[in-house]
């Protein structure tokens, strides 16, 4: 059985959420063997054997990771051309955009961007049309959406390995010089929670933003934003889920005042189930709803809000 390259999201011995959905997936196609770039891969073996990691490479001399994109791609194809894996999966996130870009160039081979298997399916032009594509060249890479797999634990030996690969200087001309804990509240990340409740230009300012946060808080869930309430410095850019924002693909997506542009449904259309909240029977975002309340916000999400909590102390 040919392996299928997993690229490790970690950080220091901690492993990601999206490397056990990538090691998941990877199982349908092959044996699955993880890329570990850094320190920290003894401390993290129980994990990957958890969820079925065959092997683990791992890259950890010379600062390996404190250079940014390029060593992950040449590691990557050095390892592609020693095993000759059947896929390598990547995690969708900005940097893994990079690293797939970057070694589609080293080995020959095609890209699947935002993918959930070796055919995708994906949204092309804002959202507009839904094209399904395959890899035709080259061993299949694709940079996977987080979310799109549910976790499922399964044995795995996890043996360590050197992946012997040596770093050209060219991998090495942009370094990372500092790094900063980003500041986070007890709310899951945006790309990788399981519930996300965006608000959008219904919403009106930013302090009624604290119906989302607390409706979000009620269910455990990540909060969101439209383009229209970003740009109107009603919620911080980070949180703008949309085509120039980012893609989410949780189990339930709440749309809160959002009328439903082709920009926004771009980021969220994939998401498991959609729920919205809107006055405008009209509003496009209806087009892709499971389930859909008309009405006024200001008055569906306080009541919400408390029922979910009602419901959570019975």
């Amino acid at each position: 059985m040919a392996e299928v390259l997993v690229l490790a999201e970690h950080s220091g011995g901690t492993v990601k959420k999206v490397t056990f959905e990538l090691l998941t997936l990877a199982r349908r196609f092959g044996e699955p063997a993880v890329a570990w770039l850094g320190g920290g891969a003894e401390g993290a073996r129980g994990r990957l054997a958890e969820y079925g990691a065959a092997k683990v490479y791992v890259a950890d001399g010379d600062g390996v990771d404190d250079y940014v994109a390029a060593p992950a791609a040449e590691v990557l194809a050095s390892l592609a051309g020693r095993v000759s894996p059947a896929a390598v999966l990547v995690a969708a996130t900005a940097e893994g955009k990079e690293i797939v870009g970057r070694l589609a160039v080293k080995i020959s081979s095609g890209v699947l961007s935002d993918g959930q298997g070796l055919v995708a399916e994906q949204s092309i032009f804002g959202g507009a049309i839904i094209v399904q594509s395959r890899v035709r060249t080259g061993t299949p890479i694709v940079a996977v959406r987080p979310n799109s797999v549910a976790p499922e634990p399964a044995p795995g030996a996890a043996a360590i390995e050197p992946a012997g690969a040596v770093l050209s200087e060219a991998a090495r001309g942009a370094r990372i010089t500092q790094r900063v804990v980003a500041e986070r509240g007890e709310r899951p990340e945006l790309t990788e929670a399981s519930i996300v409740v965006s608000g959008g230009r219904g919403v009106g300012n930013a302090e009624n933003f604290a119906l989302i946060e607390k409706l979000a808080d009620a269910l455990g869930a990540a909060v969101g934003a439209s383009r229209a309430a970003t740009d109107a410095g009603w919620y911080p850019h980070q949180f703008q889920v949309g085509q120039t924002g980012k893609t989410v693909s949780p189990q339930l997506y709440l749309a809160v005042g959002i009328s439903g542009a082709i920009q926004h449904r771009a980021g969220m259309q994939t998401a498991k189930t959609i729920m919205v909240i809107n006055k405008d029977p009209e509003a496009p975002i209806f087009e892709l709803a499971d389930f859909g309340v008309v009405g006024d916000l200001f008055n569906v999400v306080p009541q919400l809000t408390g029922e979910i909590a009602r419901r959570a102390q019975s």
